[in-house]
């Protein structure tokens, strides 16, 4: 499987599908903190068609509910914005796709996430809500329950680079992904959307 993950840095989700053997490039504007395939350029300058699988994390700083209120009275043309390119990931020609984001506008703009998530369900012990927009793809399934989980963002510093702390993806979450959706079968370009069941 070809796998394209938009928006990150890391190369944690990448190198979870490596692993399994498929190839996967991670895209960001930073380059990539771990050796591996990556694509340091704005994503909307990429050809999607090599693709059969996308994971993208759209930046959730005027998405996310954390920013209600007065922030988001006074950046609505921003939100907009990030609203929109949300849309336009979700409709790039890649037969397989998964949006990340946590809970936020985006339920009442667009739709409801087909699924939440959160890291204690994959093997620590942290508690982040996170919301999966997906096509063509199943809901991830739980491979390791945490037996106490802890609010996660809570306990980041409020340094420079909190914002990337924040942002990483756990391993076993990158994990769950690559186990449970590099199996899929290669669908073909164009193939009609399966819908996917929605989870709370």
């Amino acid at each position: 499987m070809n796998v394209i993950i938009v928006g990150e840095f890391t190369g944690i989700v990448r190198d979870a599908f490596i692993e399994k053997g498929h190839n996967a490039t991670s895209n960001d504007l930073l380059p990539s903190e771990s050796p591996g395939p990556h694509i340091q350029a704005d994503c909307k300058t990429l050809d999607y068609s090599p693709y059969d699988l996308m994971i993208a994390h759209p930046s959730c700083r005027f998405l996310t509910k954390a920013g209600a209120g007065k922030f988001w009275d006074n950046h609505r043309a921003e939100q907009k914005e990030a609203i929109d390119f949300v849309l336009w990931l979700y409709n790039r020609p890649v037969p397989r796709i998964c949006i990340e984001n946590p809970a936020g506008i985006l339920t009442k703009s667009w739709r409801p996430p087909d699924q939440y998530i959160d890291p204690w369900w994959f093997g620590h012990w942290q508690k982040k809500h996170t919301g999966l927009w997906l096509k063509n793809l199943p809901p991830l399934l739980a491979t390791l329950i945490h037996p106490a989980p802890a609010p996660f963002i809570k306990g980041i510093p409020e340094t420079k680079d909190r914002w990337k702390k924040r942002s990483r993806t756990f391993s076993g979450v990158a994990s769950a992904m690559a186990a449970q959706w590099g199996i899929l079968p290669v669908m073909e370009k164009g193939a009609p959307k399966i819908p996917a069941p929605f989870y709370s």
